[in-house]
């Protein structure tokens, strides 16, 4: 039997939950993200601002000169981590097979479902909008790839300055179909290279590179071609997976202008350690290898990492890592243009402490579980630690 596989999709997230937070955006050009004179990026565009071509990961600067009554909104992430919370949770109460993939997408495996699956799309999309008020997009298919795509489509048809709340079905048996016209762009996997490549091979849709023989593309692309010439014909196995093991998790921050200030550079390597920390722990993990990304004024970018004899998610620990490669990486006084933090070697915490670490130990994981439960609540800069204070970080 054909399996019924859901990508669900928040529409416009960040900007539709900015709009709860503040009704008056409804229907404005409005961006979230960094302000244009700081080398700020459009994390988010509303549907009015997309008419005028703003788009995310646009220079701030960019869209500003795009749309000149552009609004921007600074982010709260905070807002959007417990709104996406809310979301997977109903998910969840449609079915146990929900495979989160960013902050605002995911696969349901509805298969087993006695609905067909449009009916079962249109009933989480209808609890999305009545509960959380959040639009919601929706492709149903018999695999994930196809899935996905069909929601891509769904909400590219929809020229409107409102969000889509789309859903696009397509049939079983109808996969090769549906795709055929589609631009070979379109296709997971498929980057400008190499669809200037295809192009100049007289490919030019999925179904053009469908019709091609298997063989002869595995000829020509190696075990990619057999990959491309399954997806070309919408056949894609993979599961929906329940559990998906996250190999790092990082922070970085980009200078409005090149830093060279140690307090001030040490200063935001221990918030972005601090903010590794709690993605860490919000996730239930912790890692042993620490890493630090430095990018000078010339884009010249350098990685270092070391390695721990256990694994944490203490901020502390994280920042002391951190700031010992800062000291071996960084020359006094050169300019930095970003700075990044990371943990990676992740696994889900297991305390073995010694004797005399117990105590001390207990000690700050209890002050930041209390540190987290604040800033989830009023966000980041709602509570900070006096040591920070008493040194003059703030």
């Amino acid at each position: 039997m054909p399996r019924t596989i859901l990508h669900l999709d928040l529409d416009a997230f960040f900007c539709s939950v900015e709009e709860q937070s503040d009704p008056s955006l409804a229907s404005r050009p409005f961006v979230v993200g960094g302000r244009p004179d700081q080398r700020g990026v459009v994390a988010s565009c509303s549907y009015a601002a997309r008419r005028w071509g703003v788009h995310s990961a646009m220079a701030m600067a960019q869209a500003v000169r795009l749309c000149p009554d552009l609004v921007i909104v600074p982010a709260s992430f905070h807002l959007y981590h417990l709104a996406s919370e809310r979301v997977m949770e109903l998910l969840s109460d449609v079915t146990p097979l929900v495979e989160p993939i960013s902050i605002d997408e995911a696969f349901l495996d509805v298969s087993d479902m006695a609905e067909a699956g449009e009916l079962v799309a249109r009933r989480v999309q209808a609890t999305i909008n009545a509960r959380l008020h959040l639009p919601c997009s929706l492709g149903v298919a018999t695999n994930k790839l196809v899935a996905k795509i069909a929601n891509n489509v769904g909400k590219a048809r929809l020229k409107s300055d409102r969000p889509p709340n789309s859903i696009v079905v397509v049939p079983a048996g109808q996969e090769a179909a549906f795709l055929a016209p589609l631009p070979l762009r379109d296709l997971w996997g498929v980057g400008p290279k190499m669809a200037a490549r295809m192009a100049g091979l007289g490919m030019h849709t999925i179904g053009d590179l469908a019709r091609w023989p298997e063989g002869e593309l595995a000829q020509r692309f190696g075990k990619y071609g057999h990959d491309l010439a399954l997806r070309a014909r919408g056949i894609d196995d993979r599961p929906v997976e329940t559990e998906r093991e996250a190999r790092s998790i990082s922070q970085e921050t980009t200078f409005a202008e090149d830093l060279r200030d140690s307090p001030a550079l040490r200063r935001n390597l221990r918030q972005l350690a601090e903010q590794v920390g709690r993605r860490l722990r919000r996730h239930q993990l912790s890692g042993t290898t620490i890493k630090i990304k430095l990018r000078w004024s010339d884009f010249t970018t350098l990685t270092r990492q070391t390695t721990l004899d256990h694994a944490t998610d203490l901020d502390s620990e994280i920042c002391d890592a951190a700031g010992q490669l800062f000291d071996r990486t960084w020359p006094p006084g050169k300019p930095v243009r970003l700075i990044g933090v990371g943990v990676s070697n992740l696994s889900q915490p297991v305390r073995q402490l010694g004797l005399w670490q117990d105590a001390h130990a207990e000690k700050d994981r209890r002050l930041q579980a209390a540190l987290d439960c604040i800033s989830e609540r009023f966000g980041d800069h709602a509570v900070r630690r006096a040591s920070r204070l008493a040194q003059g970080h703030e």
